[in-house]
């Protein structure tokens, strides 16, 4: 990633206004520093020529307004980068987030899960030292740096002469130190990435494991893991301090060469002592940014990795969909969300789900009419679950559905969707009835009530997992979520994936009931189901014939 990359500007708007901000702000900073600089060396030079209180007391006054606004300006420079990575981490994991949400399981399954749950975890909080320290440095180097040269330049220009001969030492030494540390710290990254994908497959196989003893080997990998990122990590640190120390003796010497200059002359007379002292007061500030950059990007190296690597999956997200939605009509994709109508359906039209390349479930046609119960039946692998992820848009397929009325497809927040497997999570009914919507207690007990859970408690406690519950109670518990946020956005599209399939004949009547009212309000509600009382209740129902195989070889 560049030291400020356009992408990120293009990804998080924060990141734009913090730049407005931080120039802004980096400019009074390099008056302050300048007024700091000149009111010292008025203070000292009324002391040797003996000028008297009035004088020495302005002088001190000023030097102590100086110091105090620049030492405010430090703090807010400060706060507005804080916020701003605070601002810009969110922005950027709600993009992954919803770049994976959007398209789906396929997408999410060609890559490493751990490694993405690394990136936009601990990854992405490495920003923080990204915006609070590295790029007001970046921004002070871009400003302050050629307006302290250039008061110098007007106040000496020999040393304004030498400060700028010397200053592109301190950029050959970072970025010669930068190949060494951008090697170390990708390896670190990779380390890192390394050791969550190895402790998530531990974790999801350790039953199996378990089971042929060979958890303890697990243990030991995983150790050896460890050890490998923090001798990698010990790298890191070891060209950090070794590039800190080379930059500081680098400016440390370029400061010496001002001062020696600046001596010489007041020896033979020709600088006037209150030129000196502002000159010689200025030149360390001169090099001050350039140096911080330098040392600062080594603190901020983990969170430049991790933000190169969300922008290029959220590039490559964005290719993806480009390319699907090839050569679409505009004003279709802009026009707004239409009502429903009295006869809307959902018109399903040559839908057909392709994995690598191939068609990998039938063409299916059929109108859903709002206010109806469809029933979607077949055979086992007959494309029925694969028939509705690809109406949720989860997996890549050809064909369309649409809205009869508004001829465009359905929205996502007119979607609900109920899997075959719940997803339940730690914390009570209500909490995964509303994951993460606001809990309305009237709401989730009419969800449970259309689920068929009427006599569940939603303050009941559940473990990972929704560890506590039975199988049948657990789908209730993931039809009433999909009723849930149904009511709450006002949709009217429900996919339900064998909702019954561990229910008992009475509890499957209640669903089914349950089913039928929420059809009868005004949503089109999709059931796949090889339960004959499901099929029975229904208003339509869609046979699914499996896929001939031989035909396609």
């Amino acid at each position: 990633m560049k030291p400020l990359d356009p992408r990120l500007l293009g990804y998080a708007a924060a990141a734009r206004t913090f730049l407005v901000i931080g120039a802004v702000l980096g400019v009074v900073q390099t008056a302050c520093v300048i007024a700091v600089a000149w009111s010292a060396s008025r203070s000292v030079v009324a002391v040797v020529d003996g000028r008297g209180a009035p004088a020495l007391t302005e002088a001190l006054v000023g030097l102590a307004i100086a110091v105090i606004a620049r030492s405010l300006v430090s703090w807010a420079l400060e706060a507005v980068a804080a916020r701003t990575a605070a601002v810009v981490k969110s922005q950027l994991r709600r993009r992954v987030v919803r770049a994976v949400t959007d398209r789906g399981h396929e997408w999410l399954a060609r890559r490493n899960s751990a490694r993405l749950a690394t990136l936009i975890g601990p990854g992405l909080d490495a920003l923080d030292d990204y915006f609070a320290k590295y790029l007001p440095q970046l921004i002070l180097t871009a400003l302050s740096t050629p307006l302290i040269v250039a008061v110098m330049g007007a106040n000496d220009w020999l040393s304004a002469l030498i400060v700028v001969l010397t200053l592109p030492l301190i950029p050959v030494f970072m970025v010669l130190i930068g190949w060494t540390t951008r090697t170390a710290q990708a390896r670190q990254w990779d380390r890192l990435a390394g050791l969550a994908s190895s402790f998530l497959d531990a974790v999801n196989g350790l039953s199996t494991l378990k089971v042929f003893g060979r958890e303890r080997r697990q243990v030991a990998r995983i150790g050896r893991l460890t050890d490998d990122y923090r001798t990698q990590t010990m790298s890191v640190l070891r060209v950090s301090f070794l590039s800190g120390f080379a930059l500081e003796l680098a400016a440390s010497l370029s400061v010496a060469l001002v001062a020696v200059s600046i001596g010489i002359r007041l020896v033979d007379g020709s600088l006037g002592l209150p030129v000196a002292l502002f000159v010689l007061l200025l030149a360390p500030e001169a090099y001050l940014p350039l140096r911080q950059v330098g040392a600062n990007f080594h603190a901020a190296s983990d969170g430049v990795a991790a933000a190169t690597e969300v922008v290029e999956l959220l590039d490559d997200a964005d290719r993806e969909t480009t390319t699907a939605s090839g050569a679409a009509d505009p004003a279709r994709a802009s026009a707004p969300l239409a009502a429903v109508g009295p006869t809307d359906a959902l018109v399903v039209s040559e839908v057909s789900v392709h994995r690598g390349g191939a068609p990998s479930s039938p063409t299916t046609s059929f109108v859903a009419p709002v206010g109806s119960l469809i029933a979607i039946v077949g055979p086992s692998g007959a494309g029925k679950t694969s028939l509705l992820a690809a109406l949720r848009g989860a997996v890549p397929s050809e064909g369309e559905a649409r809205w009869q009325d508004a001829d465009r497809a359905p929205a996502p927040h007119e979607i609900a969707w109920s899997g075959q497997t719940p997803g339940l999570v730690s914390g009570t009914v209500a909490d995964n009835i509303a994951l993460g919507d606001e809990i309305d207690p009237e709401a989730v007990l009419a969800a449970l009530a259309a689920a068929g859970g009427q006599g569940m408690d939603p303050a009941v406690e559940l473990g990972a997992g929704g560890a506590g519950l039975s199988g049948g109670q657990a789908q209730r518990v993931a039809l009433a979520r999909a009723v849930y946020r149904l009511r709450r956005r006002g949709g009217r599209l429900l996919l339900v994936d064998e909702p019954s399939s561990a229910l008992d004949p009475v509890t499957e009547t209640t669903m089914i009931d349950g089913l039928v009212d929420i059809a009868r309000s005004g949503v089109a509600v999709m059931v796949v189901t090889h339960r004959a009382a499901v099929r029975d209740a229904a208003d339509t129902v869609v046979t699914l014939s499996a896929l001939d195989r031989s035909a396609l070889s």
